[in-house]
Order: C-alpha cells, then structure tokens, then sequence
C-alpha cells in the first residue's frame, strides 16, 4: 500500500488552480441573491439556489468520488438539493473546498495516475487516469457551472464581480 505524501507532481499544478478558483468562485456565490433561491430562467433550468448550491458542492463531491476506482452513476443521484438559504450554499462550499484540498493534498503520484472507471450497472462508460477525471469533471465542470451562474445573475440584474478580467459591472483596473 502506498504511502500518503503531500500533492504529487500531477495534481499540484491542479491543488494551486484550485486556490486560485476559489477566490472568484466566491465572490460569485456572494452575489446570489438570498431571496431568489427558488428562481429559474427556463422550466428546464436548475433553480438559482441548487445551481448554487451544486458549484458550492463540486470540488468536495468529485474529488471524493475519484479517490474511488469506479462510480456507478445507477446509484447516484443528479438532481442537485434545493437548498434552504445562502448561508447553506456558503457552509458547503466552505467543507467541499476543505474536503477537496485535503484529499488532493494526500493523493499520492501512484494514485493520480491510476484509472478511473464511471460504470452504469455493469456498462463500462469510459475509464480515464484519476487525473484526467479531476481536471475534467472537478475543475473544468465547475468552471462550466460558474459560467451559468454568472448568466443567472446577469438575468436577475445583480452586478457582476471581475471573473478573470473586468466585468460590463466592475472594472479592477480602473
């Protein structure tokens, strides 16, 4: 059994893009308005409070899923909760950035580079080296879902904060 060490040389490039992430991911989670949680732009939209809550939850929840060999997406569900406040987004997102960190940080070379196996059933979907499924589905996944939530808020008229550069609502080099 390998021995735990501190971020190999595959995931520490993808340790430090996450601390650098988390910075922009909150100012945008700060911008939910709390009385618009249940708020949606489209029937088949996911309300503002779980996509929210869902972006909260990523980090945490995937790189916990890929210290497994296999998911099987039969026994999991992907309707992201209805969350009841602000405060419950911002608490989740606080422990999931925690969780991923650490287990991150623990990941050892061996196992970043081993396979991961997303099953349905008995169905091999795809197999992948651990990394590939934590730069893809973790960070890549996330930036995706930040960028519906920015569009979210663009609809509800909340001001958007600078994201990697200025913003139609803030400009950090004026």
């Amino acid at each position: 059994m390998a021995t735990m060490v501190s971020a190999t040389n595959i995931v520490t490039p993808m340790l430090q893009e996450l601390h650098a992430e988390v910075a922009i991911t909150k100012r945008l989670l700060d911008c939910v308005p709390a009385d618009k949680l249940t708020w949606k732009p489209h029937a088949k939209s996911m309300t503002l409070g779980q996509l929210a809550g869902h972006i909260a939850a990523i980090p945490g929840r995937i790189s916990s899923m890929a210290q497994q060999d296999s998911f099987d997406v039969m026994k999991a569900s992907f309707v992201a909760p209805q969350p009841n406040s602000l405060a419950e987004i911002l608490a989740s997102f606080e422990q999931s950035v925690r969780d991923a960190d650490q287990t991150l940080q623990g990941m050892t070379e061996e196992h970043a580079a081993g396979t991961f196996r997303l099953m349905k059933g008995d169905r091999e979907l795809f197999n992948q080296p651990r990394s590939r499924i934590l730069r893809t589905i973790m960070l890549n996944h996330w930036y995706h879902h930040r960028g519906q939530l920015s569009v979210y808020l663009r609809l509800l008229e909340v001001p958007l904060p600078v994201i990697y550069g200025r913003s139609a609502d803030t400009d950090p080099f004026a």
